[in-house]
């Protein structure tokens, strides 16, 4: 999730470039750089740190060029350094690019290249793009003006993963290439000059007339012109969209709140954290870790400890370790934790997860498990944060930065990941589990249903509408369906105020019940195809008590029944919980505004909790 920044026209690119990033730095903050051409030969200016430090680079006063790319980063392969910064150039210096996205086999590209005597200087994926480029380039014996954009076009066919690129070229002063799959671009049309950008802000104050490109679409810019090519290079035509927002709206992307704008990331983000670690066939990769079938062998327990939506996720982690891995698997309350002298020792796997990686009471856990000489492996959306640096082993969400206190993505993230997690210990375990390649297809599948989710919207409006002056608010599910219903809860009282609990469905009769009254609301989350009937009972309960009732489900259900039901894709159950807490998400969202509230800040509340 990061952000990028182009220019070509005839004014100075690099003070262009450096607004633009200042305005996209939300996506991403651990180091900088732009690239521009100057008398026909490549420069590259990138610092590790915030894009203001670019300011302080020797000779960025003395750029000339009036073409350029930039981009600020979120670090997904490889450490906040200098050398994984953007832009990155290929051996020869002829291709600089940037990029957003993760190529998912850059593994087997990097080993292709080394092979062919390419030599790399980062830890990242996107140093394989402009070598690979330049691959194809150099095999092309033809010297018209499409030289560059076959190049572009052919390492492009050979990515897995997503991909915003912008590529410019030392023999092709006066042009940028463009293109992209399931990561966000779009160009911005001049006068005599053209923009291009992750995220309409960066460049609102310059056009409001802007191209959008579908997957896999190439466009070739110069000063004047942009020429458009789908990916077998048969030019199209395009029409510009014109976009009248103001300066709060450009900032949120167009959307009312960061929040929403968060919800309806959630299939980037998972597509990115998903990332490189596994494809259907191939077993899950985590370069990072150290585990071996003896050590995993040897557990007696695995803790799973964090605060707050982090600790929901976590519940996700337990179900899928201990049904794949046969682990006894406990999931705590980082607050209270340390205090109840848990039973840890070096045959006690502890797992710590927290968005920000700086949450007190989690990182104060992470330190008495070190003490008692269990290995520790931290969670976290931020490279290099406190938890990061104190835990034994780390693995990264790539959802992005997070600006609403409310968690939605990271939430989701933090949940495919550890899920991720459970199938790489069981392959390692090497247990015989049939499911797990069905598993891995299935999580795959996730960030498309995703987005057939967020196409219900309309119908959770609706029923926000009936109930965002309730005083309480009942949410209930079984297994899995249980953990949604803790963290919807939890996503609702946080937004709007409402009182909200949860419950076991089957705990209902044991005195939840009695809390039941005419128009109180109800909301059942039913995905699991074996105990759907049971919580249909559940609710039949509250019906017959006069509730009303909201549940989502992916299961043939009676609609009848109750006052509005929401289907989603049906799912593998280890992974329902991403899918099912998407329209709550936005049905919590929707109350909020409806009671006319501050949904991205809301009261008392902050988004890293760095004192106990």
């Amino acid at each position: 999730m990061c952000g990028i920044v182009g220019y070509i026209g005839t004014k100075k690119a690099s003070p262009i470039l450096i607004n633009g990033l200042i305005r996209l730095e939300y996506r991403g903050y651990d180091s900088a750089g732009i690239s521009t051409i100057e008398k026909n030969e490549l420069s590259i200016m990138k610092d590790k740190g915030r894009v203001k430090n670019l300011y302080n680079l020797d000779g960025i006063d003395n750029l000339t060029g009036t073409i350029g790319i930039a981009h600020t980063r979120w670090a997904t392969h490889g450490k906040p350094s200098k050398e994984n910064s953007h832009p990155h150039m290929d051996n020869s210096k002829t291709f600089s690019v940037v990029h957003n996205g993760i190529i998912e086999n850059y593994h087997e590209i990097r080993d292709f290249l080394n092979d062919n005597g390419y030599t790399f200087y980062s830890q990242t994926d996107t140093e394989v793009i402009p070598n690979l480029v330049h691959y194809y380039y150099s095999k092309d014996e033809k010297t018209d003006d499409l030289k560059f954009l076959r190049a572009v076009k052919n390492a492009c066919a050979d990515f897995k993963g997503s991909f915003a690129i912008e590529i410019i070229c030392k023999d092709y002063p006066d042009n940028m290439i463009v293109t992209r799959k399931d990561s966000p671009l779009v160009i911005g049309k001049g006068d005599n000059e053209n923009y291009i950008s992750s995220d309409i802000p960066a460049i609102l104050s310059f056009t409001r007339n802007f191209y959008l490109l579908d997957d896999y679409e190439l466009a070739i810019l110069s000063r004047n012109d942009i020429h458009f090519y789908d990916k077998t290079l048969n030019e199209i035509k395009k029409d510009t969209q014109v976009i009248e927002w103001n300066a709060a709206s450009a900032e949120k992307d167009g959307y009312e709140d960061f929040m929403l704008k968060e919800i309806y990331e959630q299939p980037t983000a998972i597509r990115e954290t998903i990332g490189a670690k596994f494809s259907e066939n191939t077993k899950c990769e985590f370069d990072e870790l150290k585990f071996t079938k003896d050590y995993l062998s040897s557990l007696n327990k695995i803790y799973i400890v964090a605060c707050g939506t982090a600790m929901h996720a976590g519940l996700t982690g337990k179900n899928a370790i201990e049904k794949l891995c046969k682990i006894t698997t406990e999931v705590d309350i980082a607050s209270e934790f340390r205090y109840r002298d848990p039973l840890v020792d070096e045959k006690t796997l502890c797992i710590f997860i927290s968005q920000s990686g700086e949450t007190a009471d989690t990182i104060a856990a992470l330190k008495l498990c070190k003490e008692k000489k269990a290995k520790t492996l931290a969670i976290s959306n931020v490279i290099g944060s406190s938890i990061t640096r104190e835990a034994d082993f780390s693995i990264y969400t790539h959802a992005g930065p997070e600006i609403a206190v409310a968690s939605t993505k990271a939430y989701t993230s933090q949940s495919i990941l550890i899920t991720i997690l459970a199938i790489y210990f069981a392959e390692i375990l090497e247990i015989d589990n049939k499911n797990i390649n069905i598993l891995k297809r299935d999580i795959m599948q996730l960030p498309k249903k995703i987005e057939e989710t967020l196409k219900i919207s309309e119908n959770i409006v609706d029923f926000a509408k009936k109930i965002y002056q309730e005083k309480d608010v009942f949410f209930l599910g079984r297994g899995i369906d249980e953990t949604v219903a803790k963290e919807s809860s939890l996503k609702l009282k946080e937004v709007s105020y409402i009182h909200s609990e949860s419950y076991a469905a089957g705990e209902l009769k044991h005195g939840p019940i009695a809390l039941i009254e005419n128009d109180v609301t109800v909301i059942g989350i039913m995905t699991d195809k074996n105990l759907v009937e049971k919580t249909v009972s559940n609710i039949q309960e509250v019906i017959t008590r006069g509730a009303k009732t909201l549940v989502v489900t992916n299961q043939d259900v009676n609609e009848n029944m109750f006052d509005l039901t929401l289907k989603i894709p049906e799912t593998n159950p280890f992974v329902s919980p991403i899918l099912s807490i998407v329209p709550l998400q936005l049905l919590s969202y929707y109350i909020a505004k409806e009671k006319g509230l501050d949904v991205d800040k809301p009261r008392n509340l902050a988004k890293s909790v760095t004192v106990e």
